[in-house]
């Protein structure tokens, strides 16, 4: 369900998922935790910051090497 424009430097859900490794129901966890905000789009087709998914990507992959 991609049919919205998305601005450069963000990411839809679904992008969102794939890059962290996580299903949607998982992605909404992150969320609903407050370990990632929501940068825009809709309440049912929300966008993420780019830089603030890498950030958290390197955060989670830096807790499983230690």
């Amino acid at each position: 369900m991609e049919s919205q424009i998305i601005r450069p430097g963000y990411l839809t859900a679904h992008q969102t998922a794939q890059l962290l490794g996580v299903s949607l129901g998982g992605l909404r966890l992150i969320v609903h935790r407050g370990q990632l905000r929501r940068s825009g789009g809709t309440p049912r087709q929300p966008w993420y910051a780019v830089t603030d998914v890498q950030a958290l990507d390197a955060e989670r992959r830096q807790r499983k090497v230690a």
